[in-house]
């Protein structure tokens, strides 16, 4: 598969995944770029935060806000702190060493895996 079609493919797949459990850019996109393309993590982890930039849960959002699933001011107060923890956490990525970042992120999908599995 070409790197054009996979990068929409991960797009797509994210998307979905996004609609049904809110997931997307980290755990499909960054490591999709790290094994697929073989992106490094930063590079990654990048270019999954420049595509969503735009609103891509606009959509999503509005179809579950129709059924009574969204609460707002949640929501609002959330952004403001993806929005401050993002710079953050960029500054903090940056200076790691790739294989640091790599094992962090694993920890981070394991231990959010194991968690959900035990509450059932």
């Amino acid at each position: 598969m070409s790197h054009s079609a996979t990068a929409l493919g991960l797009g797509l797949l994210a998307g979905v995944l996004s609609g049904i459990f809110g997931i997307g850019g980290g755990v499909v996109i960054v490591p999709g770029l790290v094994l697929l393309l073989g992106f490094g993590q930063k590079t990654a982890t990048g270019t999954s935060l420049l595509a969503l930039l735009l609103p891509v849960g606009a959509l999503a959002a509005r179809e579950y806000a129709r059924e009574g699933h969204v609460d707002v001011r949640a929501g609002l107060l959330i952004a403001a702190g993806v929005f401050a923890g993002a710079l953050l956490g960029a500054k903090l990525a940056l200076g790691r060493s790739e294989v640091t970042l790599k094992r962090l992120f694993a920890g981070l999908l394991l231990l959010i895996a194991v968690r959900l599995f035990v509450s059932g």
